[in-house]
């Protein structure tokens, strides 16, 4: 039995699998390469690739295995088989055989038995703190997989931002220790499928094939012990999927099932980034059109999951990453850019095998309404209903932005915050998006705040305490810089992950003593917030900003925290009798940071000082 583990550990991205001990396969490739017993859907669609299939008689004989369909793809070297896995199905192998003219053909098709003690589907909710990383650009712990022969891109240089660097997997597990310290519950890091293209491959959002890890990151099987690293830390794995796009060199852009598994143009076509078309009810047909299927780039050909083939490949792609490696969660790129009716069947389907899934898709577009939309029980869609737990919160990002770096108005400043959380009502569940400081895209926190720790701590104090499930792009806690112009600024390598880097940022001896007047911040709010239910679930209660002075208050039955934000350039005295409906007649307060038991009546901040305080 560990042999035949190992084998598929080996060979489970959709490579012919080899029974073990036996070498009968003559199929060149079958997607997905196995599949399990016991899943809610009954059906699997199996895409077969072999030259000249389509015109194969497929048989098949396994007890509660039925052979529902075999039908030719346009293209003659496909054929997509369907199956029926009945309730009483053993694992096993089911033996598929095609007869093609003379030639017979066959596949031993693995069926697995469901683990039921693995840990996987956990879905992350506001008790949680992500840590989005990089992975070509966070730590190399495995130089010997730095360049692959015979892949398209072998360039490895780490002074060029368009290049790769050499980060991968090991390098997350080598340092696991530093995020559980941290105080992080939750590992996303962008798309780590293989990415063989010939330029930039290093960010990963271009796949060229859905069931393989990239090698120079690792091997499938290395992605599967990052993923039990985790769980036995108590940690969780959010996967980042793409429905939207592919790689111009994915094996089935190159050689395609059909010519409308892309969406194909007269000439080259690129989305026009407008997700508000889809909600606007002015909107042209053509607009509609060119930014739902125009292709996000000349290298990114857009899918077409109105195909139906194409749907279902995608979603049990996702399925079998949770099946397989034990995947908790997934956050969804460019989900407005994607097929919306395809979106809400995949949100049905992963629930209904995944009730704990929190879905949340990136939706960088302005406007809390134009945001909300896109989630699950919008309420203007009718009938419809998209399914997506929650949004990337980029609303809460923008207003956080302007508090710390522009005048305070009526609208403006610390008052952008406030309107746009007033703007909640338009989400069934506003706590389950994700809420951020920055990330891959944009310009680092710590640039945009100037370099100012005040602001610094501020923005920190704010994402810990507010409502949502905060997440945290690598290096923000060491104060890493960088403008997104272009974006490869803000995918810096993290100081110390490289053998021949001159300074480790990992230790506090490697850090300056402002990084680690950071880091310090962060680890205490986080193992603070990881120890106190009422900032991860209690209601929220927000008084309107005065005079730049912006008070929140997080509560349950157990406890309170008042969160005061002053964005002066000068020290304030707050009076505390307008915020009586929440503190009651309480006189005194732990002030978090300083550990320090405060009065109430009065309470003094610093110019761009935060206070979080607990009673």
């Amino acid at each position: 039995m560990k042999i035949r583990v190992y084998i598929l550990l080996l060979l489970c991205w959709g490579s012919t699998l080899v029974q073990a001990g036996t070498n009968k396969n003559t199929i060149t490739r079958v997607d997905p390469a196995f599949w399990w017993v016991g899943m809610q859907n009954p059906e699997l669609e199996l895409l077969v690739y072999h030259p000249g299939i389509g015109a194969g008689k497929v048989s098949l004989n396994y007890p509660q295995v039925t052979l529902i369909s075999a039908v030719p793809a346009e293209n003659p070297d496909f054929i997509y088989i369907t199956l029926q896995i009945g309730k009483e199905a053993q694992a096993g192998f089911v033996p598929i055989d095609i007869q093609l003219g003379k030639k017979k053909l066959h596949y031993d098709y693995e069926l697995l038995a469901r683990n039921a003690s693995q840990k996987k589907a956990m879905g992350v909710n506001s008790s949680d703190f992500i840590y989005l990383i990089m992975p070509d650009r966070f730590a190399n712990g495995d130089p010997k997989n730095d360049v692959i022969a015979g892949m398209n891109e072998t360039a490895l240089t780490r002074d060029s931002m368009f290049y790769r660097h050499g980060g991968d997997l090991q390098g997350i597990i080598n340092h696991l220790d530093y995020l559980q310290d941290l105080g992080l519950t939750a590992l996303w890091i962008n798309p780590v499928q293989e990415n063989n293209e010939v330029k930039t491959s290093y960010h990963g959002y271009a796949i060229t094939d859905h069931y393989k890890i990239d090698p120079r990151f690792g091997d499938n099987a290395l992605y599967v012990k990052l993923v039990q690293e985790l769980h036995a830390r108590g940690m969780k794995m959010v996967m980042d999927i793409v429905p939207n796009h592919i790689g111009i060199h994915h094996w089935l852009f190159q050689n395609m099932p059909s010519k409308d598994w892309v969406n194909q143009w007269d000439n080259f076509t690129k989305t026009s980034y407008r997700a508000p078309t889809l909600l606007d009810p002015y909107a042209s047909n053509f607009d509609r059109k060119k930014f739902n299927d125009g292709w996000f780039d000349q290298h990114m050909p857009d899918l077409n999951q109105r195909n139906p083939h194409v749907a279902r490949y995608l979603t049990q792609n996702y399925i079998w990453w949770i099946e397989y490696a034990g995947v908790d969660d997934f956050r969804i790129d460019t989900y407005a850019y994607s097929d919306q009716a395809y979106m809400a069947q995949l949100s049905k389907e992963l629930h209904k095998e995944y009730p704990k899934l929190n879905l949340f898709g990136e939706i960088w577009d302005h406007g809390v309404g134009i945001q909300a939309f896109f989630t699950e029980g919008f309420r203007d869609r009718g009938n419809f209903n998209s399914g997506l737990d929650g949004a990337v919160d980029f609303q809460l990002y923008f207003a956080l932005n302007d508090a710390l770096t522009k005048p305070f108005g009526w609208t403006e400043g610390l008052a952008r915050v406030y309107y746009v959380l007033a703007q909640d009502i338009l989400y069934k569940n506003a706590n389950r998006n994700v809420t951020f400081l920055d990330n891959h895209d944009l310009s680092r926190f710590y640039s945009v705040v100037g370099g100012d720790i005040r602001k610094f701590k501020m923005g920190i104090a704010f994402l810990m305490t507010m409502r949502g499930i905060p997440s945290m792009y690598y290096g923000t806690e060491i104060l890493m810089k960088g403008f997104a112009n272009p974006d490869g600024h803000v995918r810096s390598d993290f100081p110390g992950g490289w053998a021949s880097d001159a300074k480790n940022k990992f230790t506090s001896q490697g850090r300056t003593e402002e990084e680690n007047q950071g880091f310090d911040f962060v680890r205490k709010l986080a193992q603070w917030r990881k120890a106190n239910p009422v900032v991860q679930s209690g209601q929220l209660m927000q008084f309107v900003p005065e005079e730049s002075i912006y008070v929140y208050f997080r509560y349950d039955d157990l406890k309170t925290v008042m969160v005061i934000l002053n964005a002066n350039e000068t020290a304030k005295e707050i009076k505390t009798e307008r915020y009586q409906e929440r503190m009651g007649r309480k006189e005194t307060g732990l002030d978090i940071m300083s550990g320090e038991t405060i009065q109430l009546g009065t309470i003094k901040l610093d110019a761009w000082g935060v206070k979080v305080i607990e009673f």
